[in-house]
């Protein structure tokens, strides 16, 4: 009999494989000092771009009172157990009112987490007899959402509408034979590339396939649309979506996240995800915290304004760099190069260690072989000067890989 771990030890994955060289340097990295575009790696400072802090909430004066007198008032512990039991309060009802009123649903059901509540909402909309479709860019949490339905699911081609059809076609011809129904699965904004899912195009299929939508928003709620109100209502189809989830994680920069919809829908979430059901509320400080940050995103224009600022300069100044950006259109700021790990490796190297800039690394097999890329995001704590420092050593870094700079036969290690 094998022993279970014996095929852990030979085999750390994909991403893991290189864990050796890459552990507390290009993966699990320790940034420290105050939350902003300024922070501190290994002894020295860097300029920051891979924080998901959009709006720059996550050091707002204001929002470390309230979260400060929060934790003071009522603690971590507060409530405890899962809502259904002993964990219900009016501050939950009170921040689920304010989102449902202000992304324009009938109703809203907080979640603990992000990863986990989008996964255990797909699987609590299915069963075995419902047909899911989803787009192939779509983020792991979904992906692990798809992975527990026990019925069919067909993917299509990242935003193409050709290929969704043809995976309609296959979903209607299932399910009327099953009797169950189709979901339709996409993002608002896909968080690598940074491209918006074709929402608009997608709910046209509607009345030809009868099927219902489900966008997840992680990266445009708080930054697209009127005052933050998402992709789909950037995109005018806000009507069209039946279960929209976002995030605290990225534009309120705290933790949590939430599912709108039809009241009757949301009703039966309450009573039939597991991840909620079985799983501790949301702390008070948290909840409170975030309905200071909604209250910030609907009153402070100002906030998306200043990211909008830094975003369009960014990728403004890369792209007349030279600088393939593919085909973003929201904050998300891809880079791409072409290389393998071994040079992306040395790429991030000269960056921290030569100009001072921090940003993400994504390789394969996220994206495919011999591609690279550096993933920024801009934030409204960013400042032009950050911009144009970035830009030119941007373009130093483009000349060099160019001229084979950063070839390598190894990975590097620090």
């Amino acid at each position: 009999m094998n022993d279970i771990f014996d095929k852990l030890r030979k085999d750390l994955g994909h991403i893991g494989r290189h864990a050796k060289q890459s552990h507390g340097y290009f993966s699990f990295p320790k940034l420290e000092g105050e939350l902003g575009a300024h922070m501190t790696f290994r002894g020295k400072e860097v300029l920051v771009w891979s924080l998901n802090n959009y709006l720059g909430l996550a050091n707002h004066p204001e929002i470390r009172a309230v979260d400060a007198q929060a934790a003071k008032d009522w603690g971590m512990a507060y409530p405890m157990g899962a809502r259904m039991m002993s964990g219900q309060t009016k501050y939950h009802e009170q921040l689920e009112d304010a989102l449902s009123d202000f992304m324009g649903k009938e109703d809203t059901f907080l979640l603990n987490y992000g990863y986990q509540g989008c996964m255990s909402a797909i699987e609590a909309l299915l069963s075995r007899h419902d047909v899911l479709v989803y787009d192939s860019e779509c983020h792991a949490c979904m992906i692990d959402g798809a992975r527990l339905h026990h019925g069919k699911r067909f993917v299509f081609k990242h935003n193409d509408m050709e290929s969704f059809e043809k995976q309609l076609e296959h979903a209607r011809h299932i399910t009327e034979k099953t009797g169950g129904g189709i979901l339709v699965m996409t993002e608002g904004v896909f968080g690598m590339a940074g491209d918006q899912g074709k929402l608009k195009e997608i709910v046209s299929y509607k009345a030809k396939y009868n099927f219902r939508l489900f966008v997840d928003d992680a990266h445009g709620f708080g930054m697209m649309g009127r005052d933050g109100r998402g992709t789909a209502d950037a995109q005018g189809v806000m009507d069209q979506v039946d279960v929209y989830f976002g995030t605290f994680a990225k534009a309120m920069a705290s933790i949590g996240a939430f599912i709108s919809g039809p009241e009757d829908v949301m009703m039966y979430m309450r009573y039939n995800m597991r991840s909620q059901t079985f799983a501790k509320s949301l702390p008070m400080p948290i909840v409170i915290g975030a309905l200071k940050r909604l209250e910030m995103i609907r009153t402070m224009p100002e906030l998306s304004q200043k990211l909008w600022t830094i975003t369009n300069a960014l990728q403004s100044g890369l792209r007349e760099a030279g600088l393939d950006l593919g085909d973003t259109n929201s904050c998300v700021t891809p880079v791409y190069m072409r290389g393998g790990v071994a040079e992306a490796t040395n790429v991030i190297i000269d960056l921290r260690e030569n100009n001072g800039i921090f940003c993400s690394i994504v390789v394969y097999p996220v994206i495919p072989k011999d591609m690279i890329l550096l993933r920024l995001i801009p934030t409204a704590a960013h400042t032009l000067e950050d911009v144009n420092y970035t830009v030119k050593n941007f373009k130093v870094v483009k000349e060099k890989m160019a001229a084979g700079h950063y070839k390598s036969e190894t990975v590097a290690s620090m």
